[in-house]
């Protein structure tokens, strides 16, 4: 690891981090309490398909917000740069475990196999690449990030006549608000910017949430 890599961490006022750090908190209570609700309603019956559906959505949304708070919260130094790497191929994890309720459940195998297989196949490069080159090819982890989240429209069709639409609006409607994030992200200079955009990827979360369970609706 580089010394130029330990040292060249963002700096926030403490207002700022303590706005990050409460956000942090709120995020992994509720995505604890999201995951033991979703858990509830897969029920004793659940098919393999859907536990495996859940599992890898937990996997994502959990390890994400843990990750992302983690190196958030944790002290500039070797073990945040480590840290950084692994929040950053937590996002791939989360994204391709959000496809799989949809892949696995809402789709025909024809579609959502090859789709299933797709954002896994884009996610272990995308892990491969933060942690193998951690400081290389910047711009290729973020056309993965952007690519794994709009590769929902190429199976739109699909969606459209397999779930509701409100549910399919559930869906675009997050990753827009990701997309929105990311933008504010990237803005330095504005104050906050950093909470603001851990704020969005909570609120997009929780709207793919809101679409997760409907797949789900009988169980007790």
């Amino acid at each position: 690891m580089r010394a130029s890599e330990i040292r060249d961490f963002p700096s926030y006022s403490l207002a700022e981090r303590r706005a990050d750090q409460i956000v942090h908190v709120i995020g992994f209570a509720a995505a604890s309490i999201a995951v033991a609700w979703l858990w509830s309603r897969v029920g004793p019956g659940a098919t393999g398909k859907q536990i495996g559906a859940v599992l890898a959505y937990s996997c994502g949304l959990l390890g994400m917000v843990s990750a992302s708070g983690l190196y958030n919260c944790a002290r500039p130094g070797s073990v945040k740069a480590v840290l950084r790497h692994v929040d950053h191929s937590m996002i791939f994890v989360m994204i391709a475990g959000s496809y799989t309720p949809f892949a696995l459940n809402a789709l025909s195998p024809a579609v959502g196999l090859p789709l299933c297989a797709t954002v896994w196949g884009f996610a272990g490069l995308g892990i491969t690449l933060k942690l193998a080159y951690p400081c290389r090819y910047q711009l290729v982890s973020l056309a993965l990030y952007l690519s794994m989240g709009w590769l929902v429209l190429c199976v739109l069709p699909w969606l459209l006549v397999s779930l509701r639409w409100q549910i399919v609006a559930l869906l675009l409607t997050g990753g827009i608000i990701y997309s929105l994030g990311s933008l504010v992200h990237t803005r330095a200079r504005v104050p906050f910017h950093n909470a603001i955009w851990h704020a969005m990827v909570l609120l997009a979360a929780g709207l793919h949430l809101a679409a997760v369970v409907q797949l789900f609706p009988s169980a007790g």
